[in-house]
């Protein structure tokens, strides 16, 4: 079990890897109305948002390939945008990593430095304290994962100044950035922890409460002709 450390507040900095909206989010199954790309820049935009508002993140790099949602929150001081080198998932979030430590001036022979750690966008629901009480958590390991709310996939990866992010995302990422010495922190957080993949999980999340650009989304849709008609089916 990885050692714990003194848990005292630091800055972060948070990479937040989006693919394209075009190409995410394959097996949502949309309401009526919906276009899938629309609604994954709305969640993106909304936990962007979430972690912007997260009081121990003192900066942000948006690693995308997505000029809809760069647009949408570009401008701000505390959000670099960073170019998706291709490759997917993996690489982006390498690449995002390299980037934070490179502008943080953190090395992985234990360089002084803010924190980074690795958040994947589906998380409508997230709220700024939710980051803040994980982030917080985090802080008192080398390196730690918060799963999803099944307990098989990861939200979030942390990493102290000195310890070098193994990153491997992706279906059953958990186990293995547990076996990468990464400290399970299965948070009791379901706004944080409900990431979007499928129907059922925005069911879900829209119980829990999603921001405001995924509410807008959601909630044209009912207005549509389309979901109007489906309703009268």
């Amino acid at each position: 079990m990885p050692e714990p450390h003194d848990s005292a507040a630091s800055a972060w900095t948070l990479v937040v890897p989006v693919r394209h909206g075009e190409e995410g989010k394959t097996r949502l199954r949309v309401p009526d109305g919906v276009t899938r790309s629309d609604l994954a820049r709305a969640m993106a935009t909304d936990a962007i948002a979430a972690v912007r508002g997260c009081e121990q993140v003192a900066r942000v790099v948006l690693v995308t390939p997505d000029p809809v949602l760069r647009q949408l929150v570009g401008g701000a001081d505390d959000v670099e945008l960073l170019d998706d080198p291709g490759g997917g998932l993996a690489a982006a979030v390498t690449s995002g990593v390299e980037r934070a430590l490179h502008t943080t001036g953190r090395t992985g022979s234990g360089a002084a430095g803010s924190s980074v750690a690795v958040l994947l966008a589906d998380l409508p629901c997230l709220q700024p304290a939710d980051l803040d009480a994980a982030l917080h958590a985090a802080a008192a390991f080398a390196s730690a994962v918060v799963p999803d709310a099944e307990g098989t996939g990861s939200v979030l990866l942390t990493g102290r100044p000195g310890t070098a992010l193994r990153p491997a995302f992706g279906a059953g990422s958990a186990v293995r950035h547990e076996a990468l010495g990464a400290h399970r922190l299965a948070l009791d957080l379901p706004r944080l922890r409900r990431d979007v993949d499928t129907a059922e999980a925005l069911d879900e999340a829209v119980r829990l409460g999603v921001g405001p650009r995924t509410r807008a989304v959601l909630d044209a849709a009912t207005r549509s002709p389309a979901a109007q008609r489906s309703q009268l089916a």
